[in-house]
């Protein structure tokens, strides 16, 4: 099972760095990468809803998604699981970013972009195609950049979807405790 797992990942790898690569894709998915880096890009359009008296609640549950998932994905699998990038698997080029320290598995850019677009689709609907376009966007630079596999993507889509209904949950959960002790 392993075996296949990582044919199906090397081969997609190999399809994007084969079919994929140029100077102006190169620029784009850096540039998507680093807005992820941190969680920045989350950060700010967090703190931009937090400032709005109107949509601080969800700028606060935003960034609740961002901790929990950083925490799950970051604090806990990746030590856990110890998967290495790819490119220490399969030597394919020169890297276009830093390599990055920690281990692959599961995507923390694509974790917690998923885990903040999750819980800003839910509120602010008519904006959950750009969420969700920027989180895939910031998901398929870490493939293309060769820093992660399709599996630490595709996982970290589902963790940061999770974290997402977790935090929606425990904000919905404590909205109604409240009013009931009113």
């Amino acid at each position: 099972m392993i075996s296949f797992i990582q044919k199906f990942d090397s081969s997609i790898l190999l399809f994007i760095k084969d079919n994929m690569h140029g100077p102006i894709m190169d620029k784009v998915m850096i540039i998507s990468t680093y807005l992820g880096n941190g969680g920045i890009i989350w950060i700010i359009i967090a703190l931009a809803l937090i400032i709005s008296k109107k949509y601080r609640k969800i700028g606060f549950m935003a960034i609740a998604a961002l901790i929990l998932s950083t925490i799950l994905g970051e604090g806990i699998l990746k030590h856990m699981v110890k998967r290495m990038r790819p490119i220490s698997n399969i030597p394919a080029f020169d890297l276009l970013i830093q390599r990055p320290l920690s281990y692959s598995f599961p995507s923390g850019h694509t974790t917690s972009s998923f885990a903040v677009a999750g819980v800003l689709a839910k509120y602010l609907k008519n904006y959950a195609l750009g969420f969700f376009g920027l989180a895939f966007l910031i998901a398929f630079s870490r493939l293309y950049l060769y820093i992660h596999y399709p599996t630490d993507v595709l996982a970290g889509m589902v963790l940061g979807l999770l974290c997402s209904e977790i935090i929606i949950y425990v904000f919905n959960r404590g909205d109604s405790n409240s009013k009931a002790q009113i």
